[in-house]
């Protein structure tokens, strides 16, 4: 653990290397979330409650696989498959879109929420909800469907983005 040791040394004696300090991972961990600002629980639970968004997109494309018998690992059905392809294909295109969008969205969450994190969760929520909206407008069947209130998590997602830069700026002045 050579990076928490000093070594010292006078002209006299050999050099005596002297602990820094005596903190466990645990007590460092717990400096860091000192550092974060209070309402910073509210990303965390904000990506929890789309984690579970997410496991119920995964369950509905499972239970249409199943339904309408499309078997892994092909990925879109097709007419041979069955006569309902293009509803399978929808419940399936609206859960791959929101895995699409996924990273970014957690991305600007976890980095904007270190400076801004109630705005980054108002925006969050409305993003979350707004998935919940575009996933089962397009499981409908009719791809249009998902735009009425889902077009909202774009509007979300430029929110956070917007979030992020002023976030950036901040830094690079301060």
């Amino acid at each position: 653990m050579l990076q928490n040791v000093v070594v010292l040394s006078s002209p006299q004696s050999s050099p005596v290397t002297s602990p820094i300090s005596f903190r466990t991972p645990s007590e460092k961990m717990a400096e860091i979330v000192d550092l974060l600002p209070k309402e910073y629980g509210y990303i965390i639970l904000n990506l929890v409650a789309y984690y579970f968004l997410n496991f119920y997109m995964s369950f509905q494309v499972g239970r249409a696989r199943k339904k309408y018998n499309v078997m892994y690992p092909a990925l879109y059905a097709t007419e041979a498959d069955t006569e309902d392809y293009k509803l399978f294909n929808c419940i399936q295109r609206g859960h791959q879109n929101s895995l699409e969008t996924l990273p970014i969205f957690f991305v600007l969450m976890v980095v904007g929420g270190l400076k801004h994190p109630v705005i980054c969760s108002g925006l969050g929520v409305v993003y979350t909800i707004a998935r919940f909206f575009y996933f089962t407008g397009y499981s409908s069947g009719d791809p249009n469907g998902r735009l009425p209130i889902g077009g909202f998590n774009n509007l979300a997602l430029l929110g956070l983005v917007i979030v992020n830069i002023w976030f950036g700026v901040s830094l690079l002045k301060a």
